[in-house]
């Protein structure tokens, strides 16, 4: 039986490479190859291109109110068709069926919502010189590239595509070749709802595609999330032409729990902060700091919690809560992690292991894991694993485990557990992160900004300051008065 194939979708429609070039996707739940996507060669890439000079043409001539209702059209479509794309969600992906028909969508929807809320707000400011004056303008920039990520496909698509075009922008976007067909389905809705072809425009293929994009002179900004490494070449591609860059990378973010926690709801953190999305989530607080007075109480509730608690299966039973790995190689590379904590000395409590549940045998699982012992030197303590591998540190000082969660390269995001509420806000005006959580850990609504502090990123996506990632300031002095000149 012959596979399904995918294409680029470029001026409203999709579009056929011309040798025929494809790759395979598969199903991490099951191991299968479910369909395959044809990379987007030169004609493809040069004809997205046309498309949204095009599209920008007629996008950015449109009021910001007939801006808006069309993007407040997709997302009453976005919700209305939830349960076909979350599945698409699930199948590209291997989160839990559980996660996705409540999260990716949904997420994805509030953020073009909140971005089509404020399009006709977006204003500059008047300010007078003497007899003169002289206004700003927020104006769109252009043509901008978007190059999404594996585990939310189809939110970090909405992410991306929701200020750009709220603010009078195109995008030519590239999802990563692991999950391409949510950002399809994205574009079809757009059309849908009365987007102009060109406006949204997404090509496929891997890093090639993508370093074409970055490279070339009439993209005028790259919002990338993804690996620190790749973000680094992205960066220096973008330099070449001075793009503007929005960058969310990787993590290795603390999870502080204090002597005074409420210790169910740190476990739920800290089980939220390494399993959700089974590992796969660059905020997630994979160094969990406990205060030696509660750790063995902590880690006793952690292990209950995870035996009973986790169910692991096929990613479309809504009884799964933990799902497969996004491949083979990926599944390789966590285990390695696993077992460089075991040759450096640190205590397996649970997991470690690769699972093959009955239903889907040939799924990419690894086990929920967790590491006592663990001191910060270790490989797993330093490096981002993306998966489900938990390592808890003891500490006795808060002047300590602030240093200590400060010692990293990364600075994406935080959490700290405390019922004393003058030292949670103590403790996180100090810590080196974006994103900070005070009893609570990982929610991110539209309405607040997400990125990173050291290599964890550059710019902001989401909230109020994503509208300054997406426009240029234009000042305009207005002279009043016969014009002085000494010639």
């Amino acid at each position: 039986m012959s596979q399904a194939v995918e294409r680029s979708f470029v001026g409203g429609r999709y579009l056929a490479n011309g040798d025929g070039q494809c790759f395979d996707v598969v199903n991490p739940g099951t191991g299968e190859v479910i369909y395959q996507v044809e990379t987007a060669d030169e004609a493809v890439l040069e004809q997205a291109m046309a498309s949204a000079r095009a599209g920008f043409a007629l996008w950015s001539a449109m009021t910001p109110v007939e801006r808006s209702r069309i993007l407040l059209k997709a997302v009453a479509l976005l919700r209305e068709h939830n349960d076909e794309l979350a599945a698409i969600e699930v199948a590209d992906t291997g989160k839990p069926w559980q996660e996705a028909s409540v999260v990716d969508v949904e997420t994805g929807a509030d953020s073009i919502e909140f971005f089509a809320g404020l399009a006709a707000g977006i204003e500059g400011n008047h300010q007078q010189v003497g007899d003169d004056f002289y206004y700003t303008r927020r104006e769109p920039l252009g043509i901008c590239a978007g190059i999404g990520a594996w585990n939310y496909p189809l939110q970090i698509a909405c992410w991306k595509a929701a200020p750009a075009l709220a603010c009078g922008n195109v995008m030519i976007f590239k999802p990563s070749e692991e999950t391409p067909r949510g950002a399809l389905k994205l574009a079809e809705i757009f059309m849908e709802a009365g987007m102009p072809a060109g406006v949204f425009n997404v090509v496929q293929g891997d890093a090639q595609v993508g370093q074409w994009l970055t490279r070339h002179p009439d993209i005028a900004k790259v919002s990338f999330t993804g690996e620190v490494e790749t973000g680094q070449k992205v960066m220096r591609d973008a330099a070449s032409s001075l793009k503007e860059v929005t960058m969310e990378l990787g993590g290795k973010s603390p999870l502080i729990i204090f002597d005074d926690a409420d210790l169910d709801q740190a476990v739920s953190a800290a089980m939220l902060a390494n399993f959700y999305t089974q590992g796969e989530i660059c905020t997630n607080g994979t160094r969990v700091f406990v205060h030696d007075s509660i750790k063995q109480p902590f880690l006793n509730k952690l292990l209950e919690r995870i035996g009973n608690n986790m169910v692991v299966g096929d990613p479309m039973n809504p009884e799964t809560n933990f799902g497969a790995l996004i491949s083979a190689n990926h599944q390789q590379q966590v285990l390695n992690y696993i077992q460089n904590g075991l040759d450096e000395g640190a205590t397996l409590l649970c997991g470690g292991r690769s699972l093959s549940p009955e239903a889907v045998p040939g799924g990419f699982f690894v086990a929920p894991t967790v590491f006592s012992d663990c001191d910060d030197t270790m490989t797993i303590c330093r490096e981002e694993i993306f998966g489900p591998v938990m390592s808890v540190l003891s500490f006795d000082d808060e002047q300590e485990v602030i240093a200590r969660a400060n010692a990293s390269g990364y600075g994406l995001a935080a959490g700290v557990f405390t019922r004393d509420i003058t030292r949670a806000h103590r403790v996180i005006s100090r810590i080196e992160a974006g994103i900070c959580w005070i009893n609570a850990y990982g929610a991110s609504p539209a309405q607040m900004p997400v990125g990173g502090y050291k290599l964890s990123g550059i710019g902001r996506e989401n909230g109020l300051a994503t509208l300054n990632h997406y426009t240029q300031l234009k000042a305009v002095y207005v002279g009043m008065a016969p014009l002085e000149s000494p010639f």
